[in-house]
């Protein structure tokens, strides 16, 4: 039986194609969570009023890949010692956020932030949270599989391009 998992970790569309590439993950989907608003589009996110971040909805088969797994590549994506920043995207719907399903996910997400955070792999705290999933808003079309659409394998490709 499968099962999803919703994490935030700045740009939705490099995180989208890490989690892409696991074998076991069956679908993923951009979108936006963690607001006030019904419905938002991209552009009510970015004027930063909606309180949403812009995140990946990963459906899982967990007899093929853990849910630890996938905080892995969570953790490995992005800085999770930013809170509302990454890289050159500032604001707050780039937060580093868990959304958890059930409470064992709960669990996992604190277990292995703590475990991260002591780990001394960064100089500063994990500010990442860990919050009850809510509704998931799926992001307008053109950003579903955006890299992959525009033949790229990271926002760093795009990013150096455009300067």
């Amino acid at each position: 039986m499968e099962k999803k998992a919703t994490f935030g970790a700045g740009c939705f569309w490099g995180v989208e194609a890490a989690f892409r590439q696991i074998e076991g993950v069956t679908r993923t989907e951009v979108g936006y969570e963690g607001g006030h608003l019904e419905n938002p589009s991209y552009a009510d996110v970015c004027s930063h009023t909606t309180g949403h971040a812009e995140v990946v909805e990963v459906t899982y088969d967990p007899e093929r890949v853990s849910y630890e797994q996938l905080l892995e590549v969570f953790w490995n994506k992005h800085n999770p010692t930013q809170k509302n920043r990454q890289g050159w995207d500032i604001g707050d719907q780039y937060r580093s956020v868990i959304f958890f399903h059930d409470e064992e996910q709960r669990a996992a997400a604190e277990r292995s932030k703590a475990e991260l955070d002591a780990s001394g792999r960064h100089r500063k705290p994990v500010v990442t949270l860990v919050e009850p999933a809510q509704t998931f808003y799926r992001a307008e079309e053109y950003h579903q599989r955006y890299l992959e659409k525009q033949g790229r394998s990271s926002c760093t490709a795009q990013l150096a391009e455009a300067s």
